[in-house]
């Protein structure tokens, strides 16, 4: 069965690929020498000449906060003009199924508790409005060519290097410049990269829409802990929770650029987790928990 795999150099890529290729042919394409396919989506693609049996559509411009109307385009030029772009180049031969990995930001929420995929779609960044347009637009392009269409939005991704969040709190810690705010008990859905591996199969059969994270949306102070013990070091040293608000007010006048603020320290302090449960249903899935499963990559521990 033929796969094509789009942005498989990335992150998620590398976590997933591997796993794929014990039952798929998998072609990647992207923009690294290592894409069997090197092009970048967000110009017109020739029209494909195989026929894909399955796509999984991962290449996209990260969450991350744009600095002008510049970088707000470009999410649109990247998440929405590269998937029509894709699928325009599929049209000669549409596959059987359409995996388009989305976001939880679609919500355009910060705080709040098991939120389910009937919550409404009030995302309104220029990252969240970008992954919400390409999924009205597949939506209508699948059901024209009868193409079976799964739609996830996937939580804070957790694998081997992550970037983002993730990623900032293993330099953090790796090099003592982390602090936990307060007691560390915020809750944050988190998924294992290879559990979307484990969910295609799955998904090629049946399609939907789905939140994937795992069942216990560790807090704060786990992660730390976990990825500190992973690290030979001890836990981070705590600040009170009026000692944060006071730098991140400090932080507010240097703007996004800063170590905190305000708005990052909302969402350090204040819980926001989804619920699984649709996905755990429908296609009988159990996820793989983040705690007994995320291990950080030897070369971080090795210098320690």
């Amino acid at each position: 069965m033929k796969f094509l795999f789009t942005g498989g150099s990335g992150f998620l890529g590398k976590s997933v690929i591997p796993k794929l290729e014990n039952e798929f042919d998998v072609i990647s394409i992207g923009l690294n020498k290592t894409d069997k396919i090197q092009w970048d989506l967000s110009k017109r693609i020739p029209a494909f000449v195989n026929n894909y049996d399955v796509v999984l559509h991962a290449a996209g411009k990260a969450h991350r906060v744009p600095r002008s109307i510049v970088e707000s385009l470009s999410f649109f030029n990247v998440n929405l003009d590269g998937t029509k772009n894709l699928c325009e180049a599929l049209e000669p031969h549409p596959p059987k199924s359409f995996i388009f990995i989305s976001t939880v930001a679609v919500y355009g929420i910060e705080v709040g508790n098991e939120i389910d995929e009937n919550y409404p779609l009030n995302g309104n960044s220029p990252y969240a409005l970008s992954k919400i347009e390409a999924e009205t637009f597949l939506k209508n392009w699948c059901k024209k060519y009868n193409v079976k269409l799964s739609i996830l939005r996937p939580s804070l991704i957790a694998g081997q290097n992550p970037p983002g969040n993730l990623g900032a709190m293993i330099n953090g810690l790796k090099t003592g410049r982390y602090l936990r705010i307060g007691d560390g008990g915020a809750r944050k859905s988190i998924l294992m990269a290879e559990d979307i591996a484990r969910l295609i199969p799955k998904l090629i059969q049946k399609g939907g829409t789905y939140n994937i994270c795992d069942n216990h949306h560790p807090s704060f102070f786990e992660l730390e802990e976990l990825i500190a013990s992973q690290l030979n070091k001890k836990g981070p040293k705590a600040i009170p929770i009026w000692l944060a608000k006071t730098m991140g007010s400090i932080g507010d006048l240097f703007g996004s650029k800063a170590p905190i603020n305000t708005a990052k320290l909302e969402k350090i302090t204040q819980s926001l987790t989804f619920s699984n449960e649709k996905a755990k249903r429908e296609l009988n899935w159990e996820p793989l928990d983040v705690l007994k499963n995320f291990k950080i990559e030897s070369r971080y521990a090795n210098k320690f």
